[in-house]
């Protein structure tokens, strides 16, 4: 008789919730609310997991966040060909593709700001880039 190994199969959805869990400080809470964003910004837009880290996605990469020891990162791979009108970015601005903005703690998500941010990155891979 033939037997076969199951393997247990952990989703995305379940990294980044396991990683948020993980982080018992203001950096999950920070995380959590940043991903609650995201999804809500953009309903079409994909959770993944790269690099062992958070990473959500449509058409391409659109925006990943990692916790440091003094900050939460959400960096925006295609964030130097963005409008950012409010001025999220606070870091990497040197860069040629990629911007971040880096959050401390007791830092406030503007939330509003930020889902345009995404809406209009994800408008971006949409559109092929143009």
């Amino acid at each position: 008789m033939k037997t076969t190994d199951t393997l247990a199969v952990v989703t995305a959805s379940q990294h980044i919730d396991d990683q948020i869990a993980g982080l018992a400080d203001w950096r999950g809470e920070m995380m959590g609310k940043l991903r609650t964003l995201i999804l809500a910004a953009a309903p079409e837009i994909i959770e993944e997991w790269k690099w062992d880290t958070a990473v959500w996605s449509c058409k391409g990469n659109v925006a990943a966040a990692s916790a440091f020891k003094n900050h939460v990162k959400l960096n925006f791979f295609k964030g130097a060909f963005l409008t950012d009108t409010r001025r999220l970015f606070n870091a990497g601005l040197e860069a040629k593709a990629t911007r971040s903005i880096d959050f401390a703690e007791g830092d406030k998500i503007q939330e509003s700001a930020l889902q345009e941010l995404i809406r209009a990155a994800v408008a971006y891979n949409l559109s092929g880039g143009k």
